[in-house]
């Protein structure tokens, strides 16, 4: 993917109150998004673009919470149904729940269009939690607690040498131990806090991947900086420019705000041979 369009998902305390806000719980890997205000083609766009970033981390669930999203004439149905389409295509399969009020008419077009054999729809948040937590596929997961210390990074390439022969990724060892060193680095150096690094498998065969979370601190996502010409070239340890080595090796990453602090991930996936 390009180098200047991660799949980066932020927000503020100053945001306006209609937008679309995610945040993921990196012990479950559970992602929960709130959206707030009128149904219009702005909090559309918001929302489906928000939605997209989300299914790219591959999460083992999604919750939307739906009670302060306007939408009387339930427009917003289809979307819903297509995100749940779209989780339970993905191997392993995404969870997806929806929490809205029963009597409102978006719960009652979803019930009508049958979406409760498909979503997990309550009227609460913690009923959601509850309810996906017996429905998320259960994925193998290694997790590690590191300092904030750049030298920690031996640690996570160790982990991931560990993961790739147990889940038979031995191709993904190189790349995956040098993403994960990139990432604990950058954790190390500019959120200062304790680390968590956990790793788990994605799909099956020719389409199994690895997928690597970093978890710090630091609320503030990580930004990729333009390289600065000098004498010696652009050095890749400035703040930002070793984001460009995550871009290169990974199919795909990106970061996200987590409860308290952030997630920055990437997903590591067989590349096409090219044709002699």
């Amino acid at each position: 993917m390009a180098t200047d369009s991660p799949h980066l998902i932020g927000w503020s305390a100053s945001a306006p109150a209609e937008t679309v806000r995610a945040v993921i719980d990196p012990d479950t890997a559970v992602i929960e998004l709130t959206l707030r205000g009128p149904w219009d083609r702005q909090l559309s766009w918001q929302a489906r673009t928000v939605l997209d970033k989300c299914l790219a981390e591959h999460p083992t669930g999604m919750i939307v919470d739906l009670h302060r999203l306007s939408d009387p004439r339930a427009v917003s149905a289809p979307l819903w149904l297509t995100l749940c389409a779209q989780g339970a295509a993905m191997q392993p399969p995404i969870a997806i729940g929806v929490c809205l009020p029963a009597p409102i008419p978006l719960a009652r077009r979803l019930r009508r269009l049958g979406a409760r054999d498909w979503l997990v729809m309550n009227a609460s948040v913690q009923q959601t939690r509850t309810a996906l937590a017996h429905r998320r596929p259960l994925i193998d997961r290694m997790h590690l607690a590191l300092p904030p210390d750049p030298a920690a990074a031996s640690l996570a390439r160790s982990l991931i040498s560990d993961a790739c022969r147990g889940w038979d990724l031995p191709h993904l060892g190189e790349r995956g131990r040098l993403v994960a060193s990139e990432l604990v680095v950058n954790a190390a150096e500019h959120a200062g806090t304790d680390i968590e690094v956990i790793v788990s498998p994605r799909g099956e065969g020719a389409t199994a991947a690895l997928h690597l979370a970093v978890y710090d601190g630091n609320p503030a996502l990580p930004q990729i900086r333009d390289p600065v010409p000098g004498p010696l070239g652009p050095s890749l340890t400035d703040r930002g420019l070793g984001l460009r080595i995550v871009s290169a090796a990974a199919s795909a990453w990106g970061a996200m705000p987590a409860r308290g602090g952030k997630l920055v991930w990437a997903i590591l996936r067989n590349r096409p041979e090219v044709p002699s």
